[in-house]
């Protein structure tokens, strides 16, 4: 046995739940003698983490991180975000006693920390060694809050634009606060810098803080001196040097000198009995939500899914429908409605008890050496609603609201003595549903044609419910709440929703073209814009466009552009002859990882 492994997991959202639990099961999966035991530590529902907890995690709650405040899920409070932050900061000292006494107490042999910076320094406190894995960190993200780009982009709404005022942070009062977080992230002994990565300021000398620094805030993108610096070999950057642990440790005296290495893409596969790429797979995902049969063939009809979480959207008038009412969502059985309620889609659609794959994950003597190459959220609470439609609007549980809510339980809420509670972007109030589905004929266009359905994700178990006298819109239906993603982006054609790194992950592994809505304050977006323009198909929808629902011209230029790709995907996989190559990379990762950390140890 390796010893226990420790892996300390953002709970900022779905895309660090979904790799966190993927890289686990890559670890469980280890031959007996290198296997380590792990514990996964966040904020983060236990239940996020299901497949690498049945694949033998054990899973601790804590609060390791702030968060980053958004009344809207592609807008950011700034002021909020860093009260949050003072208050986490404020209860350091004490949460960081905790920490280091429990990874004494269980023996801890290595620290794994995405993005949490609490894990890093709780680690070296307590004599352990730690690896950052991540695309971004935190340090970053809160500098970021000072930049003098505002998010005032066009909106259907005009109240929209005043629901959070957009005001720059005085880098006067941020960074004293984010010294601290790069303090921890400098702890770290071993970065693995996955695909869509942005600076890592903690460990390279440059580009340094802050981030606002690295954006050029006329067309908001990077300038072309932080682009090129990405690109730069690891080999040739210059790093701050290592931390020596504390003299009372037994590796005080270890000189353990700090490394980046490129990690592959960290992602959930796709379901194999039976494989969503053959007509079999296809047809069970599809039955389960409630396709009609005569729409499961892949050339006659496209699939648009809708993974962006509570948004009122137009629909094209009656006038416009371009073909028959098609049935829609099949209305859930008892045995539907008893399952719990996995959340953010982790649950699987006949998963094997551990992971597609995860028996036979048997490795060879693998080099400490990363060969892989230099790589270029979803909300967890819910809110029931006695309609989830009317004639002209769908309500997609988790989104933004298309108009301002007064009210609304994050802006209302006084600061508490607590921690704020996970769930940070709130859903469409019921009460105030009917006033945003008001009829509203204005012509627009959601799917390109006839050919196409969508499939909405995050309705919860409440809505099933209710929906039966409700109606769709033409040609969508509603996926269950616990649908595995990943086999529900395979299917895709296309999928709408916004950037983040686990949605980008998926599409990319599965050759999906994505249609995405921008989240101009979040600095970690301009980095996954890079890796869909290496590695897969991004196209931007505007903010307007997206809340008038005119979908249609975004879809099928992504649509177009990653056809070739998504034709040749289905074809190896669906042959039974294709390799997954990010799980290959993945199981490698692992084994170098356990190397890495015996390393460590070793006299």
């Amino acid at each position: 046995m390796a010893g226990t492994f420790v892996y300390y997991c953002s709970g900022h959202g779905y895309g660090h739940a979904t790799r966190v639990s993927a890289f686990a099961c890559h670890l469980l999966a280890l031959p007996e003698e290198s296997k380590p035991t792990v514990y996964i530590v966040s904020s983060a529902p236990k239940h996020v983490f299901s497949e690498s907890i049945a694949a033998g995690s054990h899973y601790r709650y804590s609060e390791i991180d702030p968060v980053i405040v958004q009344p809207l899920a592609y807008r950011v409070d700034r002021q909020k975000s860093v009260q949050v932050l003072k208050q986490f900061l404020g209860n350091k000292e004490a949460l960081l006693d905790d920490e280091v006494c429990w990874l004494t107490s269980i023996n801890a042999r290595c620290v794994l920390s995405d993005a949490a910076f609490l894990g890093c320094l709780a680690a070296k406190t307590a004599g352990v060694p730690s690896v950052l894995i991540t695309n971004f960190t935190f340090d970053s993200v809160y500098s970021y809050l000072a930049t003098s780009f505002t998010d005032q982009s066009p909106t259907l709404e005009p109240n929209l634009d005043t629901l959070v005022p957009d005001i720059p942070v005085p880098e006067a009062e941020l960074m004293p606060l984010v010294e601290q977080i790069h303090s921890g992230y400098r702890c770290a002994d071993l970065l693995l810098q996955l695909p869509g990565n942005i600076p890592i300021p903690s460990f390279s000398l440059e580009p340094s803080l802050p981030a606002s620094s690295w954006v050029d805030t006329h067309d908001n993108r990077f300038y072309s001196s932080i682009v090129a610096k990405l690109s730069r070999p690891y080999i040739s950057l210059e790093l701050y040097p290592g931390i020596p642990f504390p003299p009372s440790t037994r590796l005080a005296r270890k000189c353990i000198p700090r490394m980046v290495k490129s990690a592959p893409l960290l992602v959930r596969p796709p379901s194999t009995s039976p494989s969503v790429y053959t007509p079999e797979g296809r047809s069970h995902l599809l039955s389960s939500i409630g396709v009609p049969s005569q729409l499961y063939d892949p050339e006659a009809t496209k699939i648009l899914i809708v993974s962006f979480g509570g948004q009122v959207f137009r629909t094209p008038s009656r006038q416009g429908s371009r073909s028959p009412t098609r049935p829609h969502s099949r209305q859930p059985s008892v045995a539907d409605l008893s399952k719990p309620v996995q959340g953010l889609g982790i649950s699987s659609v006949n998963l094997p008890p551990y992971y597609p794959g995860g028996s036979d994950l048997q490795l060879g003597a693998i080099s400490i050496n990363f060969s892989s190459a230099n790589g270029s959220g979803a909300e967890f609470g819910s809110v029931a609603s006695p309609r989830l439609a009317t004639s002209s609007h769908i309500w997609i549980p988790g989104a933004p609201p298309a108009s301002k809510i007064s009210g609304s339980p994050l802006l209302s809420r006084t600061p508490s003595t607590g921690f704020p509670s996970f769930n940070t972007i709130p859903s469409t109030p019921i009460e105030q549903f009917a006033e945003f589905a008001a009829e509203d004929e204005t012509e627009s266009q959601l799917l390109p044609d006839s050919s196409w359905i969508a499939i909405v994700c995050g309705v919860t178990k409440d809505q099933w419910e209710s929906q039966g006298d409700s109606e769709l819109p033409e040609g969508f239906y509603v996926a269950p709440r616990d649908v595995y993603m990943p086999d529900l982006t395979a299917a895709a054609d296309a999928l709408l929703g916004k950037l983040g790194y686990g949605t980008v992950s998926e599409c990319v592994d599965s050759a999906t073209p994505f249609v995405y809505v921008s989240r101009p304050l979040f600095i970690e977006e301009h980095g996954l814009r890079l890796l869909l323009d290496n590695e897969g198909v991004g196209v931007e929808l505007s903010r307007d466009s997206y809340e008038a629902g005119e979908w249609a011209p975004a879809v099928q230029d992504a649509f177009l552009k990653g056809r070739a790709a998504k034709i040749k995907k289905r074809e190896e996989m669906g042959a039974g002859g294709g390799v997954d190559m990010h799980a290959m990379q993945g199981k490698k990762m692992a084994a170098s990882v356990v190397a890495w950390v015996h390393e460590c140890w070793r006299n």
